[in-house]
């Protein structure tokens, strides 16, 4: 599977950057003693401009999950884009004014959790990848069904949480999502440039010739 996407690593390490300035704005509104606000070094415009990074990191995903050659699982990684983008998209549109209620923005967050829970669990489970990698995409999986179950909860009602917790949650989510975009980016590349690779392309390119 790492193979399957070593022609996109640098959209997953694309992905896993956005994601991480989208965690650093979500904690950057809350100040030290708890309350709300903006810091110094924050923008003014930090919805907007979190909506446009999380557009990007959507629009990433969708190509590199399009681009794998294993398109029975990459696929997922597509749609935790689609949905990543449509929660950028709706925070940028000029048609969404006011305050808008989190229910609907939950469902988003639901599917973007589970379908990069299934991708890393499939991963996990079907790429002859080394202990370390089993370890950290089976975490990633779990941790994101964890997060799925509290964006229900919260969307719903049946968990209630302060402005800074909220912004402190989200964006232990997409600090989640960085990581693990990040190592998977770095797995996919060292994957493709490895000497066994290098191996299989040089007969191709080097072919003796008959001795006279």
């Amino acid at each position: 599977m790492f193979q399957a996407l070593s022609k996109t690593w640098w959209l997953l390490a694309l992905c896993g950057v956005l994601d991480a300035l989208c965690a650093f704005m979500n904690v950057a509104t809350v100040v030290p003693d708890g309350s709300v606000s903006l810091r110094r070094f924050a923008s003014p415009n930090v919805v907007w401009d979190m909506s446009l990074l999380a557009l990007l990191a959507g629009v990433c995903a969708i190509i590199a999950g399009l681009g794998g050659s294993a398109r029975r699982v990459s696929w997922l990684l597509s749609l935790h884009g689609l949905a990543l983008g449509t929660f950028g998209c709706i925070g940028i549109s000029p048609l969404v004014r006011g305050p808008l209620s989190f229910r609907p923005v939950s469902l988003l967050f639901v599917l973007m959790a589970v379908s990069v829970a299934a991708f890393a669990l499939r991963i996990a489970a079907d790429s002859p990848s080394t202990g370390r990698d089993r370890w950290f995409l089976s975490l990633s999986g779990v941790v994101s069904i964890g997060f799925a179950f509290s964006f229900i909860a919260v969307g719903f009602g049946w968990v209630r949480l302060r402005p800074a917790s909220f912004w402190i949650w989200m964006g232990s989510y997409f600090g989640l999502c960085a990581i693990f975009m990040l190592y998977l980016a770095l797995r996919v590349r060292n994957q493709g440039v490895s000497p066994s690779g290098r191996m299989e392309i040089l007969p191709s390119l080097h072919t003796p010739r008959p001795a006279h």
